[in-house]
């Protein structure tokens, strides 16, 4: 059986459904949230801005999700690695995260979107929940 591709509603589906997780939801009516553990965010819808363009038309893209990472390593092994949709900008150089249109979400299959998104959650959350969460799931 074939691995099922992910989805933005995986995003909102594994972001909230990890331990102790606030949802931001911006007051301007967009579905743009911002996914935070203990004030600090993980997954974030980003508005169109002028860094993250379409290279022929030059519209700005609307639909990035900035994705928090552990390192700047495991940010150049996502964006080194051709078969994933990740990349970034210079805006972002030395912030440890990447980023992925939700158009392209279907480039990873829900398993890895799902790890992926543990990983953001596990980059920015205290010491003592992430062990928790990692002695929970039998991964430490």
């Amino acid at each position: 059986m074939a691995a099922r591709k992910a989805r933005v509603g995986d995003v909102h589906e594994v972001a909230s459904g990890m331990p102790h997780v606030t949802k931001w939801e911006r007051d301007d009516g967009t579905d743009r949230p911002v996914y935070q553990v203990g004030g600090k965010s993980f997954v974030f819808f980003r508005t169109p801005r002028p860094d993250a363009v379409d290279p022929v038309s030059g519209d700005k893209y609307d639909d990035v999700i900035m994705i928090w990472v552990e390192s700047e390593n495991e940010k150049l092994a996502l964006l080194s690695d051709d078969s994933n949709p990740f990349f970034s900008t210079p805006h972002f150089d030395g912030h440890p995260s990447v980023l992925v249109r939700a158009s392209q979400l279907g480039e990873l299959t829900k398993q890895e979107l799902t790890e992926i998104i543990q990983d953001a959650w596990l980059s920015r959350a205290s010491n003592r929940r992430a062990t928790m969460w990692l002695r929970e799931h039998r991964l430490s």
